[in-house]
């Protein structure tokens, strides 16, 4: 964290003073609590695909294959609350750990399928089988299309393209990082009052603009409608 010479804050552990030499008993430093946002790895959050947010958590330690199952697993008990597909950075390595663990034969096999976001797997090595064959986010084989549709380019040619967006927790990354500096410098429940806040009104946003994007469609069919209906009546 970056901080002004001399700045500190009570719940943060304070730097030693050089004026105690390193063969002396440094002093006992009593902490109100022990909390500090730079000693949590990260905040993880999981997205629909058009962009609204379903839940978030703090991972202290790392964003291992394992903290990521057991979240996804909190967020979706049942077999019917879960997706079809869930995207994630490390989702051949996450598929891998759920193999291993008993999961995926127990919990996830029957409804879910991990894939890598595009962002991320053109870095994912091309001799790695398992990720190239089970976490493609737009495989061209046909194994699964719901994730890649057909459609019709500029020119009015056919051209395969991916039906969603998988780059909403990257783009929601990019977003919430701008607020990084202020959420260093706070105790634990305003630093979840202020998360819990931004992703709210993040989510509200992105409500607002489906709904007037899907009105703007309806008032422009509408009055495709209405003049088919004047060019019959004048005919």
């Amino acid at each position: 964290m970056l901080r002004h010479p001399n700045e500190g804050y009570e719940w943060q552990q304070e730097a030693s003073s050089s004026n105690h030499p390193h063969e002396q008993p440094q002093p006992l430093i009593v902490h109100k609590n022990f909390f500090s946002p730079a000693r949590y790895y990260c905040v993880e959050t999981i997205c629909a695909p058009c962009g609204t947010v379903i839940a978030w958590a703090k991972f202290d330690k790392a964003e291992s294959a394992t903290n990521i199952l057991n979240f996804l697993e909190m967020i979706y008990p049942t077999e019917e609350s879960r997706p079809q597909y869930i995207c994630v950075d490390k989702a051949c390595l996450v598929l891998r750990t759920a193999i291993s663990s008993g999961k995926w034969d127990s919990i996830w096999k029957n409804t879910t399928r991990f894939i890598v976001d595009t962002y991320h797997y053109t870095n994912h090595k091309a001799t790695d089988i398992l990720c190239r064959t089970y976490c493609n986010p737009a495989p061209t084989d046909g194994s699964a299309p719901n994730l890649v549709v057909l459609a019709q380019d500029k020119n009015g040619k056919s051209v395969l393209k991916r039906a969603f967006n998988t780059q909403v927790c990257e783009q929601l990354n990019a977003w919430l990082g701008g607020f990084e500096t202020i959420l260093k410098k706070m105790k634990p429940g305003n630093f979840n009052w202020f998360i819990h806040v931004m992703l709210f009104f993040h989510t509200q946003t992105v409500l607002a603009k489906q709904k007037a994007k899907k009105e703007k469609k309806e008032n422009a069919a509408q009055n495709s409608d209405d003049e088919e209906s004047d060019e019959e009546e004048a005919d």
